[in-house]
Order: C-alpha cells, then structure tokens, then sequence
C-alpha cells in the first residue's frame, strides 16, 4: 500500500481529522471512491482477528471487573494464569480507541505467558468506551490526562492488593497509551517495570523522578512519534534512568495491532513481544 495512504490514515487516527475529509482525501489519493472499501478493509481494525490468545483458553481465567479509581468506579478486563497462586501483575493501556477486542486479546496473551494482566477501561469517566472508534477519539481529547494518570495508580493499587498478585507491578501500553506508560513512569515510584509501544513522548524535564525501569519500542516510519526520541532519550541517560530504546526500521505505527492488515508487521510484533515478555519477567519475577 501506497505509504502516503497509511500516512493519512495515520493522520486521520490521531489529529483526529472528520471521517468525512479523511475519505474526501483518500479518494483523491487513489483516483476513484470505488477503490475505498478495499483500502478501508486493509487498514482499519478488523477485531475478529482479536483472538490470539481466547477466553475459552484453558490456561487462562479472564472476566470484566470495576475497581475504585480517582474518578469512580473504573471497568476493566483482567486475565490470569489459572494455575498460578501468585504472579507478577501488569496493567495494559489501551490506544485511543478505547478498552476493545484488541487491547483484551493483549490481555489474555500477557496472562498466558504468566502474568495477572489488567486493561482498565480509562474512558470511564466519559461513559466508558463506545461502539464508535471515531467516537473514542473524540472522547480520548477530552480526558484530563491528569486523572487518567490517577485512575492508572488505582488501578496499581489494585493489583498489589489482588490475591492472585505477587503485588509487583509493571505496565505496558500501546499508541496513546504508550504515552500513559511515560506520565505514569513519572507519577508512580512503586513502579516496577514499563513498556511503551510507540507512545508520545514525556516532558524530558520530569523524567528525573522515574524509578521504573524503561523498554520503548518505536516504529521506523513513525515520524510523528520519532521526532521526540531522540530528546527523550537523551535525558533519560542524564538522569540516570535505566531505560532500552528499541527502532523497528520500515514498519509504521501500531506495527504491533494484528488487527489493522496493513500496518501490522508480523516480525517486528514478535520481536517487540519477545522482549517485552522477557524484560517484564526479569524485573517483576
């Protein structure tokens, strides 16, 4: 595919651009509007490819829970290895379509590798997430990043207090989440260990409270994100954060979501899985 279509695609997931210009300028890159549905079937979530690891899964339990957060009660879908009295817990941030299909089937994957794993729904606040993903995004732009980051530490004190936890917890999160995985880094020092997946980036003048170890994970044709990297990292070194900074090169945003066709890359997913399975163990285990 054409990356100036993936671009836009991009563009219009994250400014967010109105679906209606984001097709008026999809038909002018491809020629025809005949040609959309098939460019659409590529490269947006198909969520019925959400099933890596599934509930039914034997290995696993998995169920929707509500925990107290900062704002309310919060929503949540947890999953954990039916065999394990106690394992290292991890809360998972979903992308800025909200808590779906996807972001659960990451869920039950962390849980079958050994981990109690909890995807809080952080549009609670707003009504939690809706059907719509273009509606998420709106609803996304309107949270108070700042309660978000607090609904994240309930949901930390959450799983130090669950039954199943070894009460160590780590993070890790995807796209817009990706970016809740740095404020969180900075906000909570009980933080064992974070994974980002191509996230915005924090303000480098705050990373000096981060006690956490760090493992980002980029995509090489991300220059929106990319921009901010190098800054990133370098005062992360400064101060001293333990941190890994790892660039898939010729894979877009959201390189690791099965579920969007085109931009998912198969090798560099399971690369960036490996390592992040690993480096959670290492500092959670």
């Amino acid at each position: 595919m054409d990356q100036k279509i993936i671009d836009l695609y991009d563009e219009y997931t994250h400014k967010p651009l109105p679906r209606r210009v984001f097709l008026e300028r999809l038909a002018v890159l491809v020629g025809s509007a005949t040609a959309i549905p098939a460019i659409l079937a590529q490269i947006e979530p198909n969520y019925a490819l959400a099933a890596q690891v599934t509930a039914e899964d034997t290995r696993i339990a998995a169920e929707r829970i509500t925990f107290q957060g900062a704002t309310g009660d919060v929503g949540g879908y947890l999953a954990r290895p039916k065999l394990a009295e106690k394992a290292p817990a991890v809360i998972v941030i979903h992308e800025n379509r909200g808590l779906n299909p996807y972001v659960e089937d990451v869920t039950r994957r962390l849980a079958a590798d050994g981990f109690v794993a909890l995807a809080p729904d952080l549009l609670a606040p707003l009504g939690g997430t809706p059907q719509d993903p273009d509606r998420a995004r709106e609803l996304i732009g309107q949270l108070d990043a700042d309660k978000a980051v607090n609904n994240l530490i309930a949901a930390m004190s959450h799983l130090m207090a669950y039954r199943y936890s070894n009460a160590k917890v780590g993070v890790v999160g995807f796209c817009w989440g990706g970016g809740m995985v740095n404020r969180l880094a900075i906000k909570a020092p009980d933080l064992k260990a974070a994974v980002a997946f191509y996230g915005p980036t924090a303000d480098p003048a705050l990373v000096g409270t981060i006690k956490a170890p760090l493992q980002l994970h980029y995509a090489g044709l991300d220059q929106r994100i990319n921009a901010n990297v190098p800054a990133y990292g370098k005062a992360l070194k400064k101060a001293g954060v333990s941190h890994e900074i790892h660039m898939y090169e010729g894979v877009n945003h959201a390189f690791h979501n099965d579920t969007s066709a085109e931009r998912y890359n198969k090798e560099a997913a399971g690369l960036a899985w490996g390592r992040t399975v690993e480096f959670l163990k290492k500092n959670l285990g």
